[in-house]
């Protein structure tokens, strides 16, 4: 197994957006072990992240675009398949608009960023996956199928719906074979497609110098094709750069007929699914341990000021059974709320999530956040009537499972307090051990009678 690897220094490039047009400035950052690869929004408030996970791809419809609430980043995959394709594990990739650039359709700009860059070794190791079973998945003209194999090969073959243009080639993915093989291939489109894209606005910064147009058997290009099967080459550059989403390494062979970036992502996902097997199969037919955890009394935190007992509670939140997930506020101090949720094993998503193996959905982790930090503003507004509507959470991550019979310490604290608009930074623990943490956002509003 090999250690993990980051950049040596930070590396940048501006060029045009295929969508927009517009000049968009990218820069590689080196990044922390264990981090992986992250988007950075540069020209948003707060700077915000999306990790390069399939969990967060939201179109496929002819790229990849990868989302977080409303924040979106089109057309990754080129940017991924050259940081995959180089080995580099963790990386931040900065970026000032909704698209990386096109560069010339390739990703050589990008492959010579990360050479300027420079590639360093971290401690830590680097974990890959060896597919354990075949995975073959179909998504309307795409047919992939993964089978184990000591190391990650593509076999590929691509051609339009007509047949027009049918190339075939196979290789094993290595940083050498990803430069020479690869990395080169432009991006391509056939002649009749292109009214469409102009109509609907997205190709902008389309041109001759950035992709390879077909009509009809001719070939439409600024310079020789760089590969006689250049197009099928583009094709796994895509698999590539979409595959590195699973968010390891992949040891396996694939097999791709007329791949796209549904199929892709699906198979993705799929092979996700196959990595967290053994855990779902462990989790469910394993008796849970003697549980080793201090008795419920000891896990309650005295009341501070401020507290709030249940009555008073429901008297300021709408919230009813089975929807309100508080049951005490154990103080309020400045801006921090700290509140309280004993998991009973009567709550009723037991009954579904999961059957054999209960616990506390991550979601109503979430909502339990809200629910406190919206009592906060709430009670400041000294105002009956209203409710705090839920409005995004960024930055969510859920650390541990909740199981019945722990008790959910709810911390709030309040970041921003404008108007009617409220954020605030959550954190539930058991135990004194982090189960979940989000940023929420939250609107106070009159309740409709």
């Amino acid at each position: 197994m090999l250690h993990q690897q980051t950049l040596n220094r930070p590396a940048s490039f501006s060029g045009i957006g295929l969508h927009s047009g517009n000049r968009v400035n990218l820069t590689f950052q080196p990044a922390a072990a264990n981090s992986g690869i992250r988007f950075r929004r540069t020209d948003l408030e707060g700077q915000p992240e999306i990790e390069a996970r399939v969990e967060n791809v939201a179109e496929t419809n002819r790229s990849t675009t990868l989302a977080r609430g409303n924040i979106k980043i089109h057309t990754v995959e080129h940017v991924l398949a050259a940081l995959a394709g180089a080995g580099v594990d963790n990386a931040v990739v900065e970026i000032d608009a909704n698209e990386p650039p096109i560069a010339d359709g390739s990703a050589r700009e990008f492959c010579r960023m990360v050479q300027t860059a420079g590639i360093i070794t971290q401690d830590e190791m680097r974990e890959t996956y060896t597919v354990t079973d075949p995975i073959q998945i179909e998504a309307g003209e795409t047919t992939m199928t993964l089978v184990p194999d000591e190391h990650f090969k593509i076999t590929c073959t691509s051609a339009d719906r007509d047949g027009r243009f049918t190339q075939f080639f196979s290789t094993h993915l290595t940083p050498k074979t990803w430069e020479h093989e690869l990395a080169n291939a432009r991006t391509f489109c056939f002649f009749e497609e292109i009214e469409y894209l102009i109509k609907n606005g997205l190709i902008k910064g389309g041109s001759l110098e950035n992709a390879v147009v077909i009509r009809d058997d001719a070939v439409l290009t600024t310079e020789p094709l760089r590969y006689a099967n250049e197009f099928v080459r583009h094709k796994m550059l895509d698999i590539v750069g979409d595959l590195s989403l699973v968010g390891k390494p992949i040891r396996g062979h694939l097999i791709a007929v007329k791949p796209s970036h549904t199929g892709n992502c699906e198979l993705a996902r799929q092979i996700v699914l196959q990595m967290q097997k053994p855990l779902r199969a462990a989790q469910t037919f394993v008796p849970p341990p003697a549980p080793a955890k201090p008795a419920v009394p000891a896990e309650i935190p005295p009341s501070g000021s401020g507290a709030v007992d249940i009555d008073q509670l429901m008297k300021w939140l709408p919230h009813r059974y089975p929807f309100l997930l508080v049951d005490r506020i154990l103080s309020i101090e400045g801006n921090s709320v700290t509140g309280l949720k004993c998991v009973s094993i009567n709550e009723p998503f037991f009954q579904g999530h999961f059957p054999g193996h209960p616990i506390m959905p991550g979601v109503l982790q979430l909502e339990a956040m809200a629910q406190v930090a919206g009592l906060f503003m709430l009670k400041q507004g000294e105002t009956s009537a209203q409710t705090a509507y839920f409005m995004a959470a960024d930055n969510v991550k859920w650390r541990r499972p909740v199981v019945p019979g722990d008790v959910l310490i709810i911390e709030v604290e309040m970041t921003k307090l404008r108007g009617k608009i409220g954020k605030a930074k959550g954190v539930c623990k058991v135990n004194g051990e982090v189960t979940s943490e989000a940023e929420v956002t939250f609107m106070i509003s009159p309740i409709a009678l």
